[in-house]
């Protein structure tokens, strides 16, 4: 494969990574109004480790467990944003 179509590879798997973080912020935002409705918190910081644990286990490189850490507490961090202002 030349540049152009690694290239455009990548386009299409950062379109899906896109879909994939909407639809995991749609359901943040559906736990957010569930959580409201029964007076808890937001932040979970167990649930948040229980989610690092999971991705670690399924990490198959060639991300280390570091950068898939990072990455994930990005995300995490970015979903409960989301989750505080809804």
């Amino acid at each position: 494969m030349t540049i152009e179509d690694w290239r455009s590879k990548i386009d299409a798997l950062d379109r899906r990574l896109a879909d994939l973080l909407r639809e995991r912020a749609e359901c943040v935002i559906a736990i957010g109004k569930i959580k409201s409705t029964r007076n808890m918190e937001v932040f979970d910081p167990e649930r948040e480790r229980q989610i690092i644990r999971n991705i670690l286990q399924e990490n198959k490189g060639p991300l280390d467990d570091d950068a898939l850490r990072r990455i994930f507490e990005r995300v995490i961090d970015e979903c409960r944003r989301i989750e505080n202002n809804k």
